[in-house]
This record gives C-alpha cells, structure tokens and sequence, in this order.
C-alpha cells in the first residue's frame, strides 16, 4: 500500500506513448500499432483464426501471429494497410504537418522529411 503522505506529480500523456518515451521513430510507431490494432479488430470481428486469414488473404499465418503479439518492427505501414485490404477493410489517413515544439528541434531529421 501506498504511503499516502507521498507526493507525486501527474503528467497527461501526448496520446502517443511512444513520444512520451522519446522513441525513436514515434509517429511511425504510433501508426503501425494503430493500423495493427485494426487488424486484430478485424480478425477478431470475422473471428478469424491466424490459419483462417492466411486461406483468406494469402498472408503467411506466422505474420498475423506477429501482429496479435504486436511485434511490429517487421512491417512497414504500407504492408499492415495491405493486410487490412485484404481483410476487407478500407483505411482512409488524415495527414497534418506541422513545425515541431523548440523542445525537439535538435532531434535529428525525420525519415519522412525529404
């Protein structure tokens, strides 16, 4: 049990835990955990076992097995909205860009940018 004279300060979240841990790549983080989450949505909607969705989509078995672990860094975004179609399911992305705080403008450049 807590000892209740503590203090403890509370901190809201930015919505992507990634950024909230300073990893690396964390927009494109959030997004594969997104549109994996998806997925494991859809399965589970068509109560699709792994083996069911590989007969289904063509998608080895093992690679819906890593999606449900989420064991992500296999895929790219482009594969999981792949998979997604596949499952019958349209994505649709909203995109916005904007200058970063001052507090991350030393972190080098993002993979996007180009």
């Amino acid at each position: 049990m807590a000892d209740d004279s503590e203090d403890f300060e509370l901190i809201r979240g930015s919505g992507n835990v990634f950024a909230d841990f300073d990893a690396p790549d964390a927009s494109i983080r959030q997004f594969r955990a997104i549109l994996a989450a998806e997925i494991v949505k859809a399965l589970d909607a068509q109560r699709l076992t792994v083996r069911d969705a590989e007969a289904r989509t063509g998608i080895a078995a093992a690679d819906f097995s890593r999606i449900r672990q989420v064991k992500l860094d296999r895929f790219t975004i482009d594969r999981l909205m792949r998979i997604l179609d596949r499952l019958n399911c349209d994505v649709s992305v909203k995109i916005s860009v904007a200058p970063r705080s001052r507090a991350t403008t030393s972190s080098p450049a993002s993979p996007l940018a180009a």
